[in-house]
């Protein structure tokens, strides 16, 4: 008999963290958005390899 279990956490940030949470989440949000926006633009191994030329990093 196969018994499954679930885990439910609740966290209380204070102000700082719920900005910083906020902030993480916008930009991944923007991060997202404009490679999304390049994807439909052109093919997506084309801007990564057009980043590595460039040296620029993608973290």
């Amino acid at each position: 008999m196969l018994i499954r279990k679930n885990f439910n956490y609740r966290i209380f940030p204070n102000g700082k963290q719920v900005e910083l949470i906020y902030k993480t989440i916008g930009c991944s949000r923007f991060v997202f958005n404009f490679f999304l926006g390049k994807q439909k633009e052109k093919d997506v191994w084309y801007i990564v390899e057009e980043m590595k030329q460039n040296d620029q990093s993608l973290l």
